[in-house]
């Protein structure tokens, strides 16, 4: 028989109602906290902002992406139109100043290398595909989709500590405080 060994994920906090959840996002953040999130039924305007959450990154992989493309195609179009098989249209040979022939496969390639580098680096930023999440074990996290406002706060952040972050939690209007944990696999 295996036994497996739990490990404690966190503190999960509910709020009574989207302002509180506000209010002590600010809170949490002003504490120092770097390892945790908030869970609403909605969106909360401002929230990214009290949470202090940067911009994301993900508009320079996209842009840095689509320039990648777009010099994928031209260097296709080029070598093949111009150097390996050259084009003669009306008695001239294609040369660089056929560009906007290139036009449509640049502006495809563009987009298609944007959408691969949004997908696949939003599912890189996010850690995704992640089958199951520790908070799915908690006994009110389904609410968070329903009527209920958490902040769950990470034992992995440098700043936990079981007792002071139970204390914040509690002192920043926090209630029903679950400790959640996790199979140690």
């Amino acid at each position: 028989m295996t036994t497996t060994r739990k490990r404690v994920y966190g503190y999960l906090a509910e709020f009574s109602n989207a302002s509180t959840l506000y209010k002590a996002a600010e809170q949490v953040r002003d504490a120092g906290y770097r390892k945790w999130d908030c869970y609403s039924p909605y969106p909360i305007h401002g929230l990214d902002a009290a949470m202090g959450i940067k911009r994301s990154i993900l508009p320079w992989f996209v842009f840095f992406g689509g320039v990648a493309g777009c010099a994928t195609a031209f260097a296709l179009a080029y070598t093949t139109q111009v150097v390996i098989y050259p084009t003669v249209v009306q008695a001239k040979p294609a040369n660089l100043f056929t560009i906007p022939a290139f036009f449509p496969v640049m502006f495809e390639l563009t987009i298609l290398f944007s959408g691969f580098t949004v997908l696949f680096g939003l599912l890189g930023l996010i850690q995704l595909p992640r089958l199951n999440h520790p908070l799915f074990a908690s006994r009110q996290f389904h609410r968070a989709t329903d009527d209920a406002f958490f902040i769950a706060i990470e034992a992995r952040d440098p700043r936990f500590s079981p007792e002071k972050t139970r204390e914040l939690l509690a002192g920043i209007g926090g209630d029903n405080i679950e400790l959640v944990e996790e199979d140690d696999r």
